[in-house]
């Protein structure tokens, strides 16, 4: 059975940094679009960053908009890991983040999703 299982979440100050992981188990990954998503209070979940195999052992990253040039996305299939690493972090960035798992192309109807972590950041 597959299963994603998210740490790092914490409480930061603006400007700061925080890396999450996803442990991932049950199967192989190494083939499967891999990422995160957020969801804040009161709004809807959306997409943060996503990893794909797209051939010859390269990996193509890809951000929301809000996130380019702060966030780092990246996987260890070694160890069925995916990483974020979130810099220069702002109070807008507080949500529960979702890591999640798909055999094609990550969205909201991925079948595989962690239980979330929190990020808090204060002003």
């Amino acid at each position: 059975q597959v299963q994603l299982v998210e740490s790092g979440g914490g409480l930061v100050q603006a400007g700061g940094s925080l890396r999450l992981s996803c442990a991932a188990s049950g199967r192989t990954f190494s083939n499967y679009a891999m990422g995160w998503f957020r969801q804040a209070p009161g709004k809807e979940r959306e997409f943060v960053a996503g990893t794909r195999w797209s051939g010859s052992s390269i990996y193509d990253a890809d951000y929301a908009d809000s996130v380019k040039g702060r966030f780092t996305i990246s996987r260890d299939n070694a160890k069925n890991m995916v990483y974020l690493r979130m810099t220069s972090l702002k109070p807008e960035d507080t949500a529960v983040y979702y890591c999640a798992a798909d055999p094609e192309r990550l969205s909201l109807l991925s079948g595989h999703w962690g239980q979330g972590t929190q990020v808090t950041v204060s002003s």
